[in-house]
């Protein structure tokens, strides 16, 4: 919802420690109502924030962009979520860590695989086919 480029944009650059940044895909909503496409990507960092802190900070740039929690995968300004965090494993009702369903969303995985190929499942590409994406290029924010 809104200027999505913009928000995009915004959180980007107001992330601490950015190593590298996937190129910029749009996407079709996956589950939900009705809605327009998302802008997708991946940001790696390192960072010495724990996980709660790298999770609090997610929350605070979706606050920023005035996020609002109505439908479940409903039409957002921002949608920033913790994938991994090295190799940590954690699953409770604040954060799991790899992220649930991360290995089933091509909108996740393909610009997972512009940062960190090395952490992709061979063949992932294949079971996915079905699932549409349009990559618009190597991401160049406010900050490029």
């Amino acid at each position: 919802m809104g200027d999505r480029r913009t928000l995009i944009d915004k959180a980007v650059d107001a992330l601490p420690d950015v190593v590298a940044v996937s190129h910029l895909y749009e996407t079709a909503p996956v589950g939900g109502p009705e809605q327009p496409p998302f802008l997708n990507l991946v940001v790696e960092l390192g960072t010495s924030l724990g996980p709660y802190e790298v999770l609090e900070l997610a929350r605070s740039l979706e606050a920023a962009a005035e996020r609002v929690r109505t439908v479940r995968w409903g039409p957002r300004t921002l949608d920033v979520d913790v994938l991994l965090y090295g190799d940590l494993q954690l699953d409770d009702p604040e954060l799991t860590v790899p992220h649930p369903r991360m290995w089933e969303r091509r909108f996740v995985l393909e610009p997972l695989a512009d940062v960190a190929p090395e952490l992709m499942p061979p063949g992932w590409r294949a079971t996915m086919a079905d699932q549409e994406i349009t990559d618009l290029g190597p991401y160049e924010g406010m900050g490029s």
